[in-house]
């Protein structure tokens, strides 16, 4: 293999096996920042030594025993651990491994751990992102629309907490599990949202492996709560975005708008899913969370054979009704989205610039002023609004769409 594609095959372990391993030092070794840094060295170490000595036959066993070695070696180096009986079980681990790939229900375990009620909701979030998303720090900072250093130093404080905590590595017991599940579904959407429109410039604007995870594990979830409204609505609205995925960006790499998809691309059998879901939780007559809410309003779009055919005084008063359950700007934001196809862009635009404050910084916010300004024929306003959307996308695919609408102005 060449050195490219030895670099590339290393890449792709780290978004493949990176919360597998975290999750298995985790459990092992029982210190987060153990876990994280050895295995941030092992990757470190398959990059280095790869392209010269070729991609092992099995990658994440290699990883896994790499990240352990090097854990290993930190404790002795830093005599954290003087029980030498403690020490021979580390060094034979006699747990049988699981089979090449596989995750169980370690990540899982993972999660709940990250999850604990002890940490404040935002750093559930944030550390989970890390540590099972594998995201970054400036990635993770992005999807809360917050400083770098603020977010990184969220992350420390979450994990020294846990450690001083002496929260335990496991699925908690049923009677735990609600008082958990809101900072679970919170962190499983953003992992979703992040496979679904990857931040940063990389060749690939969508991320599969993070969506198809996010499902898999909100199903494990559903299947432990199945009662639970919101976890039924997490998977409706995962269900009914991720259907839309091969329709999403076009050959050339550029993000295709809802409107300008090709709905016979959409995945019918994810759509039916989706909509089932939505239908039970309306036949249950319990008042529905946010995630239901927002399951509901993808639903009304995926039922539209036609952009023209959407029910969009529905869609707004889906809206109204999740803004009394979320008055945060992004959703005001879209419900302004949702009002231009309704009452027109000048109602829409007077709405979108109430936003301008806690959303200056945010790209879509600017995106959508510059599309409501060249509906609204203004089109030097338009054009500096698209600048700024530009400068603040974090996708290629986002940044190539963008970019083309701008220049369309002339």
């Amino acid at each position: 293999m060449s050195e490219a594609g030895a670099r590339a095959a290393a890449s792709q372990a780290h978004q493949q096996d990176w919360a597998r391993l975290i999750a298995t030092l985790t459990r092992r070794f029982g210190d987060l920042d153990l876990a994280e840094e050895a295995a941030a060295e092992a990757f470190a170490t398959a990059v280095a030594r790869w392209p010269a000595d070729g991609v092992p036959p099995n990658p994440g066993a290699w990883l896994t025993t790499t990240a352990s070695r090097l854990a290993i070696d930190r404790l002795r180096r830093e005599n954290k651990r003087q029980d030498k009986h403690r020490e021979a079980q580390l060094l034979y681990d006699d747990d049988p491994p699981g089979p090449p790939g596989a995750i169980g229900d370690e990540r899982l375990r993972l999660i709940f751990t990250c999850c604990h009620p002890a940490l404040a909701l935002e750093s559930r979030v944030a550390l989970t992102l890390r540590l099972v998303g594998g995201l970054t720090v400036p990635e993770i900072a992005r999807a809360f629309l917050v400083q770098e250093a603020a977010m990184g130093q969220r992350i420390t404080r979450a994990k020294a907490k846990i450690k001083a905590a002496r929260i335990p590595y496991r699925v908690p017991s049923a009677e735990d599990l609600p008082a958990r599940v809101s900072g679970v579904l919170a962190v499983l959407f953003l992992v979703f949202n992040e496979g679904y429109l990857v931040t940063g410039t990389g060749p690939d604007p969508v991320r599969h492996d993070l969506t198809a995870e996010a499902i898999r594990l909100t199903r494990l979830i559903r299947a432990l709560l199945p009662q639970e409204g919101e976890v039924a609505g997490l998977l409706a609205l995962m269900l009914l975005i991720e259907a839309r995925r091969a329709a999403r960006v076009s050959p050339g790499g550029e993000l295709v708008t809802l409107a300008d998809q090709d709905r016979g691309a959409w995945d019918a059998v994810l759509i039916a899913e989706g909509h089932r879901l939505v239908r039970e939780r309306l036949a249950a007559g319990v008042a529905p969370g946010c995630y239901q809410v927002l399951a509901a309003i993808n639903a009304v779009h995926t039922s539209a054979r036609e952009v023209r055919d959407t029910d969009w005084s529905q869609i707004v008063a889906l809206y109204d009704q999740l803004a009394r359950l979320d008055a945060s700007p992004v959703v005001a934001l879209n419900r302004a989205i949702a009002v231009a196809e309704l009452d027109g862009p000048e109602v829409s635009l007077a709405a979108v610039d109430r936003l301008a404050g806690p959303l200056a910084g945010y790209h879509a916010y600017h995106a959508t002023r510059a599309d409501l300004l060249r509906r609204l024929g203004r089109s030097q306003q338009s054009r500096a609004a698209y600048d700024m959307a530009i400068e603040l996308a974090g996708n290629a695919a986002e940044t190539a769409y963008l970019t083309r609408r701008r220049d369309q102005l002339g």
